[in-house]
């Protein structure tokens, strides 16, 4: 058994997302958590994640290994 009064209190609390999800959890922080992203919400669960390109860094990449890779591909026919 774990000794008394040592241990910092472990309620269920309430979750918020900005997108309106609401869970119940259980924490050692008091009061209720809002965060701006969830599961529910995250573009890498919900499968919606974009490649964002700044600057043309992948258009840049694949123009340049693309010239490099054109003769090889023909070599090997």
């Amino acid at each position: 058994m774990a000794k008394q009064g040592i241990h910092p209190s472990y309620n269920e609390i309430n979750v918020k997302c900005a997108c309106g999800t609401e869970f119940k959890t259980r924490s050692t922080h008091k009061g209720n958590i809002n965060v701006e992203i969830c599961a529910s919400c995250h573009p890498f669960f919900t499968g919606k994640q974009k490649l964002v390109d700044t600057a043309g860094r992948v258009e840049r990449f694949r123009r340049k290994y693309a010239q490099k890779e054109a003769p090889a591909a023909t070599a090997a026919r």
